[in-house]
């Protein structure tokens, strides 16, 4: 089975299994940010071509526009990674596959040189080698002195070096491992 066509039936699956949950929390999300509920956004792709990302809106905005937090329902969408559950339709699109690189904001991936570009040769992806070993990166990142230095001195070369080796030994027993690993960290090992 080709990587694009078990994306496609195993994003189909999971849409029709759990289409059920993905209304549920856009509701709820829209309801909770007082917002259409879904946060678009510019990430990098394959080859590093922008495209759009779909999520769950978690953040509330004040009317001021300065006091920007996690709802409480965000607080449990994030936790069960339900706000990534529309990047599905990223899937069916094409733009994303089940298991690759998580997709960045510019200014990361596209900005890699030499051998590390090989990770833009390969679609983004639901899930990863990195985004399990960081699934708390948020709680990691909040003790910090500072975010975006560690972010960008630690977290992120570790990610490149991740991806890098899921480039090398890519496999499609490996990329069923992975999705097996994502559920049991998300939902099973609390």
């Amino acid at each position: 089975m080709t990587k694009r066509l078990f994306d496609i039936v195993f994003s189909l699956f999971t849409l029709l299994l759990f289409f059920w949950v993905v209304l549920i929390s856009w509701l709820l999300a829209a309801m909770d940010t007082h917002t259409n509920g879904i946060f678009i956004q510019e990430r990098i792709g394959q080859f590093g071509s922008p495209f759009k990302i779909y999520k769950l809106r978690t953040l509330q905005i004040s009317s001021s526009s300065e006091d920007v937090r996690i709802s409480k329902i965000g607080q449990l969408l994030r936790h069960y990674k339900l706000d990534e559950l529309p990047q599905l339709f990223n899937v069916l699109k094409g733009d994303m596959s089940m298991v690759g690189p998580r997709p960045d904001v510019p200014g990361y991936y596209d900005l890699l040189e030499g051998e590390n570009r090989r990770i833009l040769e390969l679609k983004p992806g639901l899930t990863s080698l990195a985004s399990i070993k960081y699934n708390k990166e948020a709680f990691l990142l909040e003790k910090q002195e500072s975010p975006l230095v560690y972010n960008d001195s630690i977290i992120f070369p570790d990610k490149v070096r991740l991806n890098l080796a899921y480039y090398y030994n890519r496999s499609f027993s490996g990329d069923i491992l992975l999705i097996l690993k994502t559920v049991w960290f998300t939902f099973l090992k609390k």
